[in-house]
């Protein structure tokens, strides 16, 4: 007898099975993708902002440059107003006293000297003062030969107060002209810069710079007067000539001094005065020996 086949009914379980918890994964992602398109939008109005600035800021310098007044350019008109002003509110040196600044470094007083009869032996008395002017960097020196004539010492002073005896190395009587050499010249010594009578007329401007009476070196300018003119020197009776005329004044003292021209040059040896009374003063005539005379009278090159 067969026995019956007996089946075991599978139970089928009817109970779900919980799902994990994905709440906070879904919040966080949720989060992230709503953030994202934040801060592109954020972004984007960071740089809307950036450049709205930049082209309110062009705007304003556009119209700035069209509202401002257009530069005006430097013309020659301006210059001359702005050289005209200065020359009115400013106190500028006058044409004399910049020509005499030029030479008065290299003007010398000239103290002659002989023994006095009255004192013991080896004792000098001056025998007068008169002017020079260094021509030279080693102390070579322009003056009148009446100014040194007789005297049997010479002392000259320079511009610096520097003292030295000198001797005479030419004399030319006929120009009344002599050449000096000191045995001492200062460190600093400048030579006066030489220029020439050719171009002189009448009317130009002139400075004579000197120790009249002793006194200076003391300056006066004038103009010259005329040209080629002569002289009868009271000392000899020497005729010069070919001399320059002018009226700056001059007095005894004076001789052998620099006449110098507005450029600061010198243009002739202050020579002698016109006075047709006994007086030894000046009466506004004055004479000077030109440079370029001067010049070959003690054998320097002409110029």
């Amino acid at each position: 007898m067969k026995r019956a086949v007996v089946y075991r009914k599978r139970q089928i379980s009817t109970e779900v099975s919980p799902v994990p918890e994905t709440s906070g994964s879904t919040t966080a992602t949720t989060s992230a993708i709503s953030k994202a398109p934040d801060d592109r939008l954020r972004r984007w109005q960071g740089l809307t902002l950036f450049l709205l600035g930049v082209l309110l800021t062009l705007l304003s310098l556009h119209f700035t440059h069209r509202l401002s007044p257009p530069a005006s350019s430097l013309t020659q008109n301006d210059i001359d107003a702005a050289v005209l002003h200065t020359l009115t509110t400013q106190d500028l040196p006058s044409p004399s006293a910049k020509a005499a600044a030029a030479v008065q470094a290299s003007v010398v007083r000239v103290e002659g000297f002989e023994p006095d009869p009255k004192k013991p032996k080896g004792e000098f008395r001056p025998t007068g003062v008169g002017t020079g002017v260094v021509i030279k960097d080693d102390g070579t020196m322009l003056t009148n030969y009446h100014v040194v004539a007789g005297a049997q010492r010479l002392m000259v002073t320079f511009a610096d107060g520097t003292k030295s005896q000198a001797e005479v190395a030419a004399v030319h009587p006929d120009k009344d002209l002599a050449v000096l050499k000191p045995q001492k010249i200062p460190d600093d010594l400048q030579p006066a810069v030489l220029g020439s009578s050719r171009q002189l007329a009448p009317g130009d401007g002139v400075v004579a710079v000197g120790f009249p009476f002793g006194m200076g070196p003391s300056v006066s300018s004038g103009v010259v007067s005329g040209m080629g003119r002569e002289f009868l020197s009271p000392q000899g009776g020497r005729l010069l000539s070919g001399l320059i005329q002018f009226d700056a004044a001059a007095n005894p003292g004076n001789s052998g001094g620099p006449l110098v021209n507005m450029a600061g040059e010198v243009i002739g040896i202050v020579t002698a005065i016109l006075n047709p009374t006994s007086a030894r003063t000046f009466i506004g005539i004055g004479f000077a020996t030109t440079i370029e005379e001067a010049g070959m009278a003690v054998g320097l090159p002409p110029f």
